[in-house]
């Protein structure tokens, strides 16, 4: 859409070779079309150009751990409002985010679809997006919902943006390239109805940057290491005892989506503004509720797969903002534990960064 193939065929047939996108893909593509599905995979961080090709509504492997199959919920769960947020994302991820989304939750529970677009400057995302949701919105009026901000905000403010718009009692704020699984909403709305204080993650699945396949992650609790970086870590043992593979795993922080009671969100502060573009505020918050008397459970029977990018699009510099929001979290919330995270990042203490 926005993109042009680069002219200078040496170049792009050295990059043909060294580009991870054609290591289990697109040897049958002609030049021209290597050429475009490259320039794409290095604006996207993943194959945007077989994305255009899939189905919107594919059917993906149902990777639930068998017991989840045979529990029944009540009718009466709390309605959900799904944000999700992007910047430059490739119009087709968006809309099957959207599309499994409607087909996955049930209707009764999805009050409304909010999307969050921070400052996008890919063309497509402004005239073919809006057409989409005054599409929907015809059918059913006001269901699609959408912030654009006027100036590039970063995840975490964006992720703000979406809840303040959000009107159901539970808000999901996901990323726009993920696909749920079926029964994901149920046991989610279950747990937060019977305790608000819950902040509440699906286990993870991979799409594959490249082929698109969905690749089966292990059960896992969502961590973090020193340098205040999220990582899936082995449940605890006390999960292992049970011997119930639909059982709450309690976890020490957030991978980055979650699910929450919209008021207890406000209650406890939201999302951090002060941080920058991207990273640390899901570790912020897992280590804010813990200390604020909630807690936070990833659900094996709640399956949402996700595509983690060969690259991230967000800024030249990732880094930079990464550590200056560990530094930030460390400062506010960690006592005499910050010193480990100065120490991660290589850093004497005394040269103590702006982060305020």
């Amino acid at each position: 859409p926005t993109e042009t193939p680069p002219k200078d065929d040496n170049l792009a047939a050295e990059s043909f070779s060294d580009s991870s996108l054609f290591a289990h893909w697109g040897q049958d593509l002609n030049p021209e079309s290597r050429r475009v599905a490259l320039k794409k995979f290095q604006y996207y961080g993943y194959n945007g150009y077989l994305s255009d090709r899939l189905s919107l509504d594919r059917p993906i492997p149902d990777l639930r751990p068998e017991g989840c199959k045979n529990i029944s919920y009540p009718t009466n769960l709390p309605q959900v409002s799904i944000v999700f947020i992007f910047v430059n994302e490739a119009l087709s991820v968006i809309l099957r985010s959207i599309h499994s989304a409607i087909r996955r939750t049930p209707s009764h529970l999805l009050k409304e679809i909010i999307l969050v677009d921070d400052n996008s400057n890919n063309e497509d995302l402004k005239e073919k997006l809006q057409d989409f949701v005054d599409e929907t919105n015809g059918q059913r009026p006001g269901f699609i919902k959408v912030v654009r901000h006027t100036r590039q905000e970063g995840l975490i403010r964006s992720r703000v943006s979406g809840w303040r718009a959000a009107t159901a009692p539970i808000v999901a704020l996901f990323d726009a390239h993920v696909e749920f699984n079926t029964g994901w909403a149920e046991p989610i709305l279950l747990r937060i109805k019977e305790d608000r204080t819950r902040i509440i993650s699906p286990s993870f699945d991979n799409i594959k940057y490249d082929t698109f396949e969905i690749e089966e992650y292990p059960l896992s609790a969502q961590g973090f290491d020193w340098e205040l970086w999220c990582r899936y870590l082995n449940p605890p043992k006390s999960w292992w005892n049970q011997a119930n593979t639909t059982a709450p795993i309690r976890s020490p922080a957030l991978i980055g989506c979650f699910v929450v009671d919209r008021n207890y969100f406000e209650e406890i502060g939201l999302l951090d503004e002060g941080m920058e573009v991207y990273g640390g505020e899901n570790v912020e918050l897992g280590v804010r509720v813990w200390q604020c008397g909630g807690s936070v459970e990833v659900l094996p029977c709640a399956r949402i797969a996700h595509i983690e990018r060969a690259h991230k699009p967000y800024t030249e510099d990732l880094t930079a903002h990464v550590r200056r929001n560990a530094l930030r979290v460390a400062e506010v919330w960690m006592d005499e534990f910050k010193s480990h995270v100065y120490m991660a990042w290589n850093i004497p203490q005394e040269v103590r960064p702006t982060v305020s």
